[in-house]
């Protein structure tokens, strides 16, 4: 047949196997409302809500890393009393029970998506809720990952944090989505599981179940029926990159010997183990979010403080970058009132949590508590606040830190104002890291999200990296550090990139490591400050 679809590569390898699509969600049918009795409608609604709460909160406790993360937050959300209400209300207006909690959800997605950033994100996980819902309610089979009986390659519109988080890679040997984007959960939860993936091919849509297709998910292509020869060449050289980096260990170093820290990032305690049995120099990113996010109320300083030595002991010797709550907009608290915000993205989150009292307490309760987790380790602790738009706020932040025995703070830069005065940023700070997934999004003001636009959320867009050249030149004038814990950090080249415009360290994946030390090792700083000068250069990130 000699077909070959193109996408995007978010997670790299190479798999083969026939094509299983995703489940699809129940029918509802035609309306047969209104209900007899609306108010056990309700209350079979509200059962069927918890259910599926239930449920993805029992899959959080048996994922490990960022998806355990994602299935917790998304497990909030069915259980949103407001939710509840809109049923409520649609049941009244003569609706079913089914198309109750339809409606309930077509309003809060139509919400959502009015929001824009990073709330429109979370309107595809509504849909998922919703069809699991619904199916519940109907009793009829969950929507979600098939189960052929034999390896496969999962093809579908898009999946939802829930189907991506329950793949066994042992069955499910690569993805392919006809929408997503490169910081999509779909990409992040891939590369976390070591699955090739690819997204944003709107051409898988013509994949039937059982065509055998090649996937790569580095080159972002799907060869359909390959055929053998093909196949073979395509596994042996899989295999061949695999060994060879198998014996790249050390610190990272460019062909000439500059030196380059490779750290990985850390989303929860279940990314621990893997985290500090890599060949790495510490943590670039600790994110702290799990701690907060599915709970009733803000965890107390001791309980913190345990969390946060148990990681800092995994780590001593070696650095550890906290990043200090980063809540808001798509992670909303519970026992914070974020209040009504017309575009939440561009709202209230990160460090700007602090302008409230009640956000002022909850982050000198964090610093209070990594303060005392540090001093009672021996890990090289930095702390850094996400959001970070004006050296004012770097300024407050750093002295907030220092009263707590916290002597290296520093800002994330993912806001474009704080990589255009970047000089003024670390004026007032100790280091900064450079979040791309957030900085490409606001740069190119394109919703990371949206499959649409999955060409100008690139990381390698030319807009993008003049940022990061700033940022890093800023850092070389001050002589402080000025890393990269953005998914970009995480491509081999892309990586020689960033050294070349003056990155000092990168934080990825732990699986992403071993191949960004080998293409580092390659190449001269010179040689990087040439592919940089030719990636600024051109006109777009193809």
């Amino acid at each position: 047949m000699n077909v070959e679809l193109t996408g995007i590569g978010v997670s790299p390898g190479v798999a083969t196997a026939p094509v299983a699509r995703l489940a699809a969600p129940p029918e509802l049918g035609a309306d047969t409302g209104p209900e007899p009795d609306p108010d056990a409608a309700l209350a079979s609604a509200k059962a069927a809500l918890e259910a599926v709460a239930a449920d993805l909160e029992a899959r959080a406790s048996r994922a490990e890393g960022p998806a355990g993360d994602v299935l917790f937050a998304q497990s909030m959300m069915p259980r949103d009393p407001a939710l509840a209400d809109r049923v409520a209300k649609a049941l009244a207006e003569g609706r079913s029970a089914p198309h109750a909690v339809a409606a309930a959800f077509a309003s809060f997605r139509a919400a959502l998506e009015a929001a824009g950033g990073y709330l429109a994100e979370r309107a595809a996980d509504l849909d998922d809720l919703r069809d699991r819902t619904v199916a519940t309610l109907l009793g009829l089979p969950m929507p979600g990952v098939p189960d052929p009986g034999h390896p496969f390659v999962l093809v579908a519109r898009d999946l939802a944090p829930a189907d991506t988080a329950a793949l066994d890679p042992a069955q499910a040997v690569a993805v392919v989505t006809e929408q997503g984007g490169p910081t999509s959960h779909t990409a992040i939860l891939a590369k976390s599981m070591g699955l090739p993936a690819v997204v944003a091919c709107p051409d898988a849509a013509s994949l039937e179940d059982g065509v055998t297709v090649l996937v790569d998910g580095r080159a972002g292509t799907v060869a359909v029926d390959p055929g053998p020869e093909r196949v073979r060449r395509a596994l042996e050289g899989e295999a061949r990159r695999t060994e060879a980096l198998s014996g790249s260990r050390g610190p990272g170093r460019t062909a000439d010997g500059r030196a380059v820290q490779l750290l990985v990032n850390l989303g929860s305690p279940a990314d621990l183990a893997a985290a500090a049995e890599a060949d790495c120099e510490g943590v670039g990113l600790f994110r702290t979010e799990f701690l907060f996010l599915d709970r009733a109320t803000a965890p107390a300083v001791e309980e913190q403080t345990e969390v946060y030595a148990q990681v800092f002991a995994s780590f001593t010797g070696r650095r550890v970058v906290v990043r200090t709550l980063d809540a808001g907009a798509d992670k909303p608290l519970a026992f914070v009132d974020h209040g009504q915000e017309p575009n939440p993205a561009l709202g209230v989150r990160g460090i700007r949590l602090a302008r409230s009292a009640a956000g002022a307490a909850l982050l000198e309760d964090q610093l209070a508590a990594i303060g005392a987790a540090a001093a009672a380790t021996d890990a090289d602790v930095w702390v850094m606040a996400p959001m970070v738009a004006t050296p004012g706020e770097a300024r407050a932040f750093a002295a907030r830190c220092r009263d707590h025995g916290l002597d290296t703070a520093g800002a994330m830069i993912e806001v474009p104002a704080a990589a255009l005065r970047a000089s003024r940023i670390l004026d007032e700070c100790d280091f900064a890291s450079l979040g791309t997934n957030d900085l490409g999004q606001y740069t190119l003001a394109a919703d990371r999200m949206n499959g649409a636009l999955a060409e100008l959320l690139d990381p390698w867009q030319p807009a993008l990296l003049d940022l990061v050249g700033l940022a890093a030149e800023a850092g070389r004038e001050s002589g402080k550090p000025v890393g990269v814990c953005g998914e970009a950090a995480g491509d081999p080249l892309l990586a020689c990139v960033l050294v070349g415009l003056g990155a000092t360290s990168l934080s990825m994946a732990p699986s992403a490591i071993a191949a960004v030390r080998a293409e580092l090792a390659t190449r001269t700083y010179e040689e990087c400050a040439a592919l940089a000068a030719t990636a600024i250069g051109a006109d777009d990130a193809r």
